[in-house]
């Protein structure tokens, strides 16, 4: 009789702690309810002269296009491939994000009881003279206990709050490693791009040198004859030698491209996928930049500073319920007795409950906390709305290259037609006697340099592309 109501009281406490479980799972929270600051910038992209040749209104929303799709270069997309496997920025940012959910995991923990099991034994011998009985006796004690240890008991939503801020901590920390992804695709794609314009920077100059040494050549012969004047001799000379530098330094310029692709792929790139001559480079897709509200606020850095926001307000709760009391629990249940072959015998049982209940009477320092995270949840709002602004200012700055890109390359196309035509006629009318070698060598100084500036206006034309698609929140999986 007296086991069955052992067992009676011990089923009771369980049901006592099951039952305080199941309130504290439903109990409120003091963090303010979240509501998304309205987006500081216009419902529309920017318009104007700039804007006008976009021609990019009849393509996809940059977040509906696989960066896989919108690379169309095959070598190029097999670089990007070896980068996302490779490289170490992107590596620790996903290590990161296992940290953080590792750290979310252990404060959505703090929730629930930490159930512990335990047993002793112990034998000690007592005296006479502190023995009760005036005799020396040996003492035996073996316990088996299974208990619940200080387990907080979350009425005010303090430590679910604190698990809502981890929660976004983590939430955060995943989509700071998708704008490392985008970050990083853009990135391989212009140095793969950089290194396309060098290579036919390299061939340019290379053509320019044999150029400048049959023309040398020429004068040098119609020197020797006294046709030319040594000044002629000496001019085309310098044009020889200024292309010869050029070789050497886009040589350079090749290498330390090689060396900036290398790092950012994480690997040696093979030579069979380095880039050509930039025309030879397939071009990105077309893009549409679809509406501020809809494009932005999917950004993955925005996301960041959203769910910082988040973060900082559940921190607010945390720090009200503060103010409340914390109740918490030590309960256990288990067994004991002098022997252990008694151990689990009738009437061994044994038990505890010990609530107990701490209420903050005058402590200034909490107040205050308070105040700190309510200031912290406004420099969060400032943030999220300066991302957003920062986020407008990329995109239309983009954008403004996008629309007027197309005319600079026409017009510089257009710039070299003219300086080639200018070229030949000077040397022509040079051969005959009706110029001096000065007007060939302007001619063909204007010519290279023309062709150059149009090699950069073509890397500008696909770099913005790629960079539209990464500020528009392309290339995150």
């Amino acid at each position: 009789m007296k086991s069955e109501k052992s067992k009676w009281k011990v089923k009771r406490a369980l049901w006592l702690v099951s039952g305080i479980m199941i309130f504290f799972l439903g109990a409120c929270s003091l963090a303010p309810e979240y509501e998304r600051p309205e987006a500081p910038v216009d419902a529309a992209w920017p318009t104007g002269a700039a804007y006008e040749q976009t021609g990019v209104a009849s393509g996809q929303p940059s977040g509906d296009i696989p960066w896989r799709e919108f690379i169309t270069d095959d070598r190029l997309r097999q670089v990007i491939e070896t980068a996302l496997d490779n490289n170490r920025d992107l590596r620790i940012a996903a290590l990161n994000v296992e940290r953080a959910r590792a750290i979310y995991g252990i404060q959505r923990a703090e929730l629930l009881p930490a159930v512990s099991a335990s047993a002793s034994g112990i034998k000690q011998r007592v005296p006479a003279d502190l023995s009760a009985t005036g005799k020396a006796t040996t003492q035996e004690r073996y316990d088996v206990e299974l208990g619940i240890a200080s387990w907080e008991i979350d009425f005010f939503g303090r430590i679910r709050s604190l698990k809502d801020r981890s929660l976004e901590e983590y939430l955060a920390t995943e989509e700071a490693r998708r704008s490392a992804q985008i970050l990083l695709v853009s990135e391989v794609a212009r140095a793969y791009l950089a290194m396309a314009a060098d290579q036919e920077n390299l061939e340019l100059a290379r053509t320019t040198l044999e150029t400048q040494k049959e023309a040398h050549f020429i004068v040098k012969r119609r020197y020797e004859v006294g046709v030319a004047t040594e000044l002629d001799r000496r001019r085309s000379q310098t044009q020889v030698e200024t292309a010869r530098r050029d070789v050497a330094l886009y040589t350079q310029f090749l290498a330390q491209d090689r060396n900036a692709l290398d790092l950012l792929v994480g690997s040696p790139v093979p030579e069979t996928l380095l880039p050509p001559e930039l025309s030879r480079v397939a071009p990105p897709e077309p893009l549409s930049p679809g509406l501020p509200s809809e494009v932005l606020l999917e950004r993955p850095d925005i996301l960041v500073a959203e769910h910082r926001l988040k973060g900082a307000n559940a921190n607010i709760g945390a720090a009200r319920a503060a103010l409340f009391p914390r109740i918490s629990l030590t309960t256990s249940v288990g067994t004991a007795s002098a022997e252990l072959s008694g151990l689990f015998g009738s009437g061994s049982e044994t038990w505890l409950f010990a609530p107990q209940a701490a209420m903050p009477i005058f402590d200034a320092r909490l107040w205050s906390a308070l105040d700190a995270v309510k200031a912290e949840q406004q420099i969060a709002v400032a943030q999220y709305e300066r991302a957003i602004q920062a986020a407008f200012r990329e995109v239309a700055d983009a954008l403004a290259v996008s629309g007027t890109v197309e005319e600079q390359v026409s017009a510089q196309q257009a710039v070299v037609e003219a300086d080639e035509e200018t070229y030949r006629l000077s040397v022509k009318r040079y051969d005959k006697g009706l110029d001096s070698y000065l007007n060939v060598l302007d001619a063909q100084r204007s010519l290279y340099l023309a062709q150059r500036v149009l090699v950069a206006l073509e890397l500008e034309k696909q770099v913005n592309r790629m960079q539209l698609y990464a500020v528009l929140g392309g290339g995150a999986e």
